[in-house]
Parts: structure tokens; sequence; C-alpha cells
């Protein structure tokens, strides 16, 4: 290990010295790698986005988000199917036959006459499908 420590002064002298002598080829090889590395980074983005406009272009994006709207969010706010549909491009999901399950799982979770919605992601963050549950009603008494 001290002969390879003992070599590596001789070896800086010797690197110095022949980038002292001619540094253009050198000082061009390092930008081309500086240029190559940007361009590279740029290609990484721009391939992990998919095409929306408002696409961020995560790299480790969660693969769902779980909302729950409470009755007086539900209430003031407009129906965000056909809003969230045309916005953000998501669709309604076809799970076949774990749709009533998961449904059934998402009921449970709602508050009274609010809803839970399920936006699945794809990889880079954009809403890829959604799925909308409903809450229990709840009954209103009517005084006298």
């Amino acid at each position: 290990m001290s002969r390879v420590l003992a070599l590596l002064p001789i070896f800086h002298g010797y690197i110095v010295d022949l980038i002292l002598d001619d540094p253009l080829p050198y000082f061009i090889g390092f930008l081309l790698v500086l240029l190559g590395l940007i361009l590279a980074m740029l290609i990484d983005i721009r391939l992990r986005k998919c095409g929306n406009p408002h696409c961020k272009g995560l790299r480790r994006a969660v693969e769902y988000d779980i909302q729950l709207e409470s009755e007086k969010c539900v209430k003031y706010s407009p129906s965000l199917s056909d809003v969230y549909l045309d916005n953000h491009g998501a669709t309604q999901l076809e799970l076949g036959q774990d749709r009533k399950e998961l449904e059934a799982e998402l009921k449970k979770m709602a508050p009274p006459n609010g809803r839970t919605v399920l936006i699945f992601r794809a990889p880079c963050g954009c809403p890829a499908g959604r799925l909308e549950v409903w809450g229990p009603k709840k009954i209103r008494r009517i005084k006298k």
C-alpha cells in the first residue's frame, strides 16, 4: 500500500505536466463532457413527463391519493366528476370484480353526507383514474 502512495506524487506531476504542455484538448474534452451531462439531464426530465401541460414529471410519485370530503366541502363545491375529468385528464376506473370491495372499504371511510375520492396516479404524478364513493346519508330529524 505504501508503494502505491509513493507513486501518486509522480503520476500527479506527470499528468499536470502533460496538461500544461497542451491544455486545449483537455479543455475541449471537459466542455464536451459538461455539455453532455447537461443534455442528459434535460432529456431525462423530458422523458419523465406524460404530455400533460401541467405535468411536473416527478420521479417517485405516490401511486394513489385518498381524499375525504366532508358535507360542507361537498355542499359548496361543484360536482368534481365533470370538472376533474376535463381539467386533469383522469378517467373513471374499470376495476371489474375488485370494484365492489374497494367501494365498500371507501364507503366505510367516508364521512356522513360526504364522499371519499380515490385518485390513482401515473408514475409522473398526474392523475390516471379516479373512483368517487359517497358516504352514508345522515338522517335529519324534523323538529315539531
